[in-house]
């Protein structure tokens, strides 16, 4: 379905090399009303818009409007052939897959800057 919308990245590679490449041609309509939702979500407080400035740092906004329209196009086909309802994944996701990386990052920049840092571990309740 992405693939005929035209929203899959594409494919040039030569060499064991990947090359940066257009995006395929697709149903016009359908892409440029998943790209201007895309856009709409950078803002806002849920998976996709942590995915789009994600993305958007890394890679600029258009890449990241792409990105997003993509996901857009892949959760709808998911909930439409499972019958399920959709359930957001948080703005957090991406911090709690990487936890550990953000703390030894974090921890590396302060005493980087000079700062002597000790983490304790919070207790559980």
């Amino acid at each position: 379905m992405c693939s005929w919308a035209g929203l899959v990245p594409g494919n040039n590679e030569s060499a064991g090399k990947r090359k940066s490449s257009k995006t395929r041609n697709g149903n016009k309509y359908l892409k440029s009303a998943l790209i201007e939702a895309a856009h709409s979500v950078r803002g806002s407080k849920n998976y996709l818009g942590a995915l789009y400035r994600r993305t958007a740092a890394r890679k600029g906004k258009k890449r990241a409007g792409i990105v997003v329209a993509h996901a857009i196009l892949r959760i709808a086909y998911y909930l439409l052939t499972r019958k399920e309802m959709y359930v957001d994944l948080g703005e957090d996701y991406f911090d709690k897959q990487k936890q550990q990386s953000i703390v030894r990052h974090s921890v590396r920049r302060l005493e980087s800057l000079g700062y002597t840092v000790s983490i304790v571990e919070p207790k559980a309740s």
